[in-house]
């Protein structure tokens, strides 16, 4: 019931959202959430820690970019594109890395991810280079609903990134989610019950990619353009802050991690300026000039103080308070 009641309060706010702040940046916040979950399906349900999702991100954002601007495909079409090469892709790299564990693994996904940067970087007739894909359109679903309006842009991106979030919930309470929480605990144990673990953590890093990408392919959709910060090895680990930050393990934490990240990106300038006019003290002026080092203090706070992320520090302490029992 409580689980319920708090989905239901956070579609509630979710709903009332653009009607007080700016969709397009809510729409992105909502974006970069989803690739939040997609990478937490991955490290905190079958423990694989991937340096490798930016490759998903941005490389399926190229895919619909071009498969709207260049191809001329419906929205619809482009982003079910931009989903599949993100499953191909991570198909791809998982089989390559999958049976490789530990620091191993990791750094094997690495280095798939940074062969996609150089790729991307050097396929200037596809991605633009170190220019970027720009000036892509929004076009419309289904020929009525037009994506340039920016409310129902948001609405749109809303409604997919609550299905995924859905289907994210529905795999893990499935028999495969507890197949997967099994390989995380004790890897050699499924082992001994007869799981084919392999098997089981490929269909999980596909799974993982394909709605990385079909976040990636919304950004690009809400945002007209992509570029090669998205294919950088740094959008991975900025992924993987948002998760530690807001809870690994938990299906809310690395969404509020990523509105945390997100909005400091954005927005510690502007804070800044206005705690300068109110205190009159200069140096606020320039602390969004120190963005990488302040989400840096978070991190480091989060390392020390909150070990399970926010989300899990909560879920952690309301499990220990003591329940009152009748006289």
């Amino acid at each position: 019931m409580n689980k319920t009641l708090g989905y239901s309060l956070a579609l509630a706010v979710a709903l009332a959202a653009p009607f007080i702040g700016y969709p397009v940046f809510l729409a992105k916040l909502l974006c970069f959430a989803l690739f939040a979950c997609a990478f937490n399906l991955l490290i905190g349900f079958t423990g694989l820690l991937s340096f490798g999702h930016a490759a998903f991100f941005g490389g399926a954002g190229y895919v619909v970019g071009n498969a709207l601007k260049v191809w001329g495909w419906p929205v619809e079409l482009s982003l079910f594109m931009g989903l599949l090469s993100g499953a191909g892709l991570g198909l791809v790299m998982g089989g390559l890395a999958i049976r490789r564990q530990g620091i191993y693994f990791s750094m094997i996904t690495l280095a798939l991810a940074q062969m996609v940067f150089f790729i991307a970087l050097r396929a200037g007739g596809f991605t633009g280079g170190e220019d970027g894909l720009q000036g892509v359109p929004r076009g419309s679903v289904l020929g009525m609903i037009d994506l340039g309006n920016d409310l129902l842009l948001y609405f749109f991106v809303l409604a997919l990134a609550v299905g995924a979030f859905a289907l994210i919930v529905r795999t893990v309470h499935s028999p495969f989610g507890q197949v997967l929480m099994a390989i995380k605990e004790n890897e050699p144990r499924a082992i001994s019950l007869g799981y084919d673990v392999d098997k089981y953590k490929l269909l999980a890093f596909v799974l993982s990619a394909a709605l990385a990408g079909l976040a990636g392919g919304l950004k690009v959709l809400v945002q007209g353009f992509e570029t090669l910060t998205d294919v950088h090895w740094t959008m991975s680990g900025l992924v993987v802050l948002m998760t530690l930050v807001g809870g690994m393990g938990t299906l809310a934490g690395p969404i509020l991690g990523a509105v945390i990240i997100i909005m400091l990106e954005n927005k510690l300038g502007d804070w800044g300026i206005y705690l300068s006019s109110v205190s009159g003290i200069e140096w606020f002026t320039t602390i969004g000039e120190a963005v990488n080092m302040v989400v840096g203090l978070i991190f480091i706070i989060c390392v020390l103080a909150f070990r399970r992320g926010i989300i899990g520090e909560f879920l952690a302490w309301s499990r220990k308070k003591p329940v009152a029992r009748p006289a």
